[in-house]
């Protein structure tokens, strides 16, 4: 939705009681005002959108632990992994307020630790996935992955559904990736041969999916 910039001549005890309302709700004046009159005349505003898909992955709350930014197009979940001492994973999900370039937001999965060893599982992991992404998923063509030290990010492409069924997408992928991490560190002491069984795994997965982002 394309913005412009208006004048408008406001009452300053109506000025006032919108800037307290978006302070508390951690957005700007004119990003309010436009979400009010948005929803008074029935107009539906990328925040809106945003607000839909992050509902719709409410159905996530049994498995993860769903923490709402103060950015209206990031949510974040958490996640933890059976090994020593419990280290957390996150899960953030980064829409964007226009599809750039088909896609439309980006999926950062990070965990925070000083662990070589748990580190360079990790990076296993992330390089395993993305190859198998890259081998069977012919959605994933034209995707961005970068990976850092105990982070992957990984672009997802607006795949032209409703708020809805997208919000149902990503939760898909997300629970579909923590199961495939969490077996993949359920054996680290065979990296090759827990590869071979979760890419058998994958190939049959993936046929079951039906549409990924």
């Amino acid at each position: 939705m394309k913005r412009s910039i208006y004048s408008l001549v406001l009452a300053d005890d109506v000025v006032a009681a919108v800037d307290r309302m978006a302070y508390e709700m951690h957005t700007s004046r004119s990003n309010l005002i436009n979400q009010i009159l948005a929803e008074h005349l029935s107009c539906v505003t990328p925040e809106m959108r945003m607000q839909t898909i992050f509902d719709q992955m409410g159905i996530l709350a049994g498995q993860f632990r769903i923490q709402r930014q103060t950015s209206a197009h990031l949510l974040s979940l958490q996640s933890q992994l059976d090994y020593k001492y419990k280290p957390t994973v996150q899960y953030f999900v980064d829409l964007y307020r226009m599809p750039v370039q088909d896609h439309a937001g980006r999926i950062r999965i990070q965990l925070r630790t000083q662990n070589e060893t748990l580190l360079q599982v990790l990076e296993q992991f992330f390089r395993l996935w993305m190859a198998l992404e890259e081998r069977y998923v012919p959605e994933a063509a034209g995707t961005v992955y970068r990976i850092s030290p105990g982070r992957l990010e990984r672009s997802f492409r607006d795949p032209g559904v409703s708020e809805e069924e997208l919000g149902s997408l990503i939760c898909q992928y997300i629970r579909t990736f923590d199961e495939y991490l969490k077996a993949y560190f359920s054996d680290i002491a065979d990296p090759q041969g827990r590869a071979k069984v979760l890419e058998t795994r994958f190939r049959h997965d993936v046929k079951q999916l039906g549409k990924v982002i």
